[in-house]
Formats: C-alpha cells, sequence, structure tokens
C-alpha cells in the first residue's frame, strides 16, 4: 500500500483540509494516511476526526497514527510537513516579547525579522533529523513543505538530497483577493506570479488579453483614502509598480518603511496589527477547545476539497495529469536571473508523473528583485548560521534583516541576539 506521511499531525484543522483534499481523490483511495505527532493527545484527535472523515466520505484510504517517527515514514511516498517547533508557549512569546524590551515590534515574525531568524534557528534541527530519517526509510519520497519559515527550510531539506518543494497558499488566492477588494470581476483572468515566498510579484494580470494594472492602481489609490487592511500591500504597489502575494501584516515587517519607532503615526496611517500573530495564537487555541469536540465526534463530518496545492501535487503525479502551480524551489540555474542561484524562489512549477518542473522566469523588474534580495541576505545568512553553529552569522543575519537594521544599533541587535539565544535555551543548538 502507497503511504502519504503528515508530520504535525496534531494540526488537526490543516490535516483536515490537506488529507481531506487527498480522501475526494479517486486516485489515492489506495494510499495508507501514515499520522505522527509529538503531542500525543492532538495525534489521537487528528486520527479519530480523519476516521470519522473517511467514513462520512465513504474513502477506502488507511488512517493510521504513529508514536514512533521512523515507522511513520517508513516507505512513505510523500510526505507532508506542518510541524511547528516550540508551538506559541514559550518560543513564539519569546520571539515576540524579548524584542520589545528593544523597541522592535512585529506582526508576524514567522518568515523574516528577528522572529523568524529564531524561528529557523530552532526549526532546522529537527529538519535536518527528518531528512536524515527519510533518508533512511524512504529516500525516494517527495516532501511537501508547508512549515515557516518556507524558503529557508525548503533550502535546507533541498541541501540534505530530499526531493522538496515548498508550499503557500498565497499565490492561488492572490488575484481573487486583489479584484475581490476593488470590486473587480474575477472572469477571464490570466495571472503571472514570481518572486521569493510571501514577497512574490504579481508581475501580469489580463482579463480577455488586456491589462488590468492601470485599472487596478487606480482603484486602489482611491481606496487608499479610507483604512482597510491591505494598505501596505497598495503602498508598495503604487511606490514600486507590483502588488505582491503576501497580506499587509506580513509586508509590514518585511520591509523598513512601516513599523518605526521615530514615526507611531505610520502605524495608523497603515493599520498595521503589532503582535497580531500572538492574538492569533491564543485565539486558535480558544477556538479549538470550542471545536475539538465537533471535529472529532462528528460522524457526519463533511468536506470539500479545498485550494491547498497538496492533494493536486499528488494526484498529477499519480495520474501524469499535469498541473501548474506556485511553488517554493531553488534557483537553480537561474530561473529568476537577478535573484542569488544559491535561494530558493517562488515561481510557477509544472507538476506531473516526473514530479516538480520550475520555469523560467528571467529578470524581475529591478526594483522587485532589490526588495527581495534584502530578504534574501538575512535567510542565506540564517542558514549559514544553523550549519556552522557560528553565533556571528546570527548577528549578522540580523544585522542584514530590513526591520531590525532600521530601527537597532548594531550593538543592540547583537546584544537582542544573545538574549534570544538566552530565553530560547533549549530549544537552541549551542552556538559558538
Amino acid at each position: 500500500m502507497n503511504k502519504i506521511t503528515f508530520l504535525g499531525a496534531g494540526s488537526t484543522v490543516f490535516a483536515k483540509n490537506v488529507l481531506g483534499d487527498c480522501m475526494t481523490v479517486e486516485a489515492l483511495q489506495n494510499f495508507e494516511f501514515a499520522l505522527y505527532d509529538i503531542d500525543h493527545e492532538r495525534l489521537n484527535d487528528s486520527e479519530r476526526m480523519l476516521t470519522n472523515l473517511k467514513e462520512s466520505l465513504q474513502s477506502t484510504v488507511k488512517v493510521v497514527a504513529y508514536h514512533d517517527r521512523k515507522d511513520a515514514l517508513r516507505g512513505a511516498k510523500y510526505v507532508i510537513n506542518a510541524i511547528q517547533v516550540g508551538g506559541y508557549d514559550p518560543c513564539t512569546i519569546t520571539d515576540f516579547e524579548v524584542p520589545k524590551k528593544y523597541g522592535l515590534r512585529q506582526t508576524i515574525a514567522d518568515t523574516l525579522g528577528i522572529g523568524g531568524i529564531f524561528r529557523n534557528l530552532r526549526t532546522i534541527p529537527v529538519m535536518q533529523d527528518f531528512a536524515k530519517d527519510i533518508k533512511e526509510v524512504c529516500p525516494d519520497a517527495w516532501f511537501l513543505n508547508y512549515t515557516n519559515p518556507m524558503a529557508v527550510l525548503t533550502n535546507i531539506m533541498l541541501k540534505e538530497g530530499i526531493k522538496t518543494v515548498g508550499l503557500c497558499h498565497s499565490v492561488q488566492v492572490c488575484t481573487d483577493h486583489l479584484l475581490d477588494s476593488l470590486d473587480m470581476p474575477k472572469d477571464n483572468i490570466q495571472w503571472k506570479i514570481a518572486g521569493i515566498n510571501h514577497m512574490a510579484w504579481l508581475l501580469e494580470i489580463t482579463q480577455d488579453g488586456k491589462d488590468l494594472y492601470p485599472e487596478i492602481k487606480r482603484r486602489a489609490k482611491a481606496k487608499q483614502q479610507d483604512k482597510h487592511d491591505d494598505m501596505v500591500r497598495f503602498e508598495l504597489m503604487n511606490t514600486f509598480g507590483y502588488y505582491v502575494t503576501e497580506s499587509s501584516e506580513h509586508n509590514a515587517e518585511y520591509h523598513p518603511y512601516f513599523i518605526k519607532k521615530q514615526y507611531p503615526e505610520l502605524i495608523e496611517k497603515y493599520n498595521i496589527p503589532l503582535d497580531e500573530y500572538p492574538r492569533r495564537c491564543v485565539n486558535q487555541i480558544e477556538g479549538w477547545k470550542q471545536m475539538r469536540d465537533d471535529l472529532i465526534h462528528d460522524k457526519n463530518l463533511t468536506h470539500e476539497r479545498s485550494h491547498e496545492y497538496g492533494s493536486y501535487i499528488i494526484e498529477a503525479m499519480e495520474t501524469n495529469k499535469p498541473i501548474k502551480i506556485g511553488g517554493n524551489v531553488l534557483n537553480t540555474g537561474r530561473l529568476i536571473s537577478n535573484l542569488p542561484e544559491n535561494a530558493v524562489v517562488e515561481v510557477p512549477c509544472l507538476v506531473d508523473a516526473s514530479g516538480v518542473n520550475p520555469t523560467y522566469i528571467g529578470d524581475l523588474p529591478e526594483q522587485c528583485a532589490a526588495l527581495n534580495r534584502t530578504n534574501i541576505n538575512t535567510q542565506l545568512l540564517t542558514i549559514e548560521a544553523a550549519l556552522t553553529k557560528d553565533r556571528q552569522k546570527i548577528y549578522q543575519a540580523a544585522l542584514l534583516d530590513p526591520h531590525t537594521a532600521a530601527e537597532l544599533s548594531i550593538d543592540d541587535t547583537i546584544q537582542l541576539c544573545d538574549d534570544l539565544i538566552d530565553a530560547h535555551g533549549d530549544w537552541l543548538p549551542e552556538y559558538k
């Protein structure tokens, strides 16, 4: 029996989305869904939920929970990764509260910035352990990575020799969100997106061959007179010419222009939700308490296939019916020719039985590539820090982060890194 292994299966709602999608696919009915999580209570919840869903959907898949990771991975054809190392408490709290002592504020802190760096540093050793197990018990498996920070963790798995694609839903929802927010029709839309994860650019958008950007920009500029949730992205589009895939709360902290001690009025001007991710975590924890009984006891669970790429990728590989996705892959051969070759980029990819095949983009508009490079600098130095265990590289990664560098001195940045290393304690390996 073929096997799909889900690492981090205690993420019950996400497991329902991705594995529920797989249950609706005819070509995947002979698969075992192997569930693994270090939280055995959440693992059992997910097993019960997926078993109920399987029966409700009349699927013939086999759902099995494992307490041993290597057994869960053994013989897997596909591995879906959705872990979060350190969770909300203590690690997310640490990522936000320690920088606040230096006046450094964040919104999400799961991709870049000082929070993103330390999320990487505590997650990379776990990913390396995954890679070791995969090479031993399922060396030909495809690794579908959903865990943030996407670009760095995908890069690490590729460096380990694992067949990996990084997946994020910001690409496939980007144009719908934009057009909905501007009350524009969505029929017969064609678009092209490329860049890096959470900062990929809507390079083209047409309707029946007509360029929609002039009308998009006109409406977006008019809408900036009122408060809304996309003000940072609209400002970036107005200034640099292109709409960016990920949300305004994310992009507020990827750039040095929006969250500034010197200009506190910018927070209100751009409607920036500081500390947004901790709020979401608390709400999700409370929401799960209320949702849990419904999900794990409901014998009549329903599911409609979501927009997540995972099931579509596996179906395309199994049936050899090609699909196009936005995937995170190594910039080998400079798929985006004005970004570094050793970076992970987000580009259109064709998927079929031969695997994930990225497409060539060429040059991004120079201003877009320049903004991407500011984030790539920190990503690559974070990888160096993790691989060398050199504390100096952590400092350098933080010093090159656009938001941190715009707010803190060299001395304060280094001290902040030291404080975060101390606060994380055993969540991090030892750095010399």
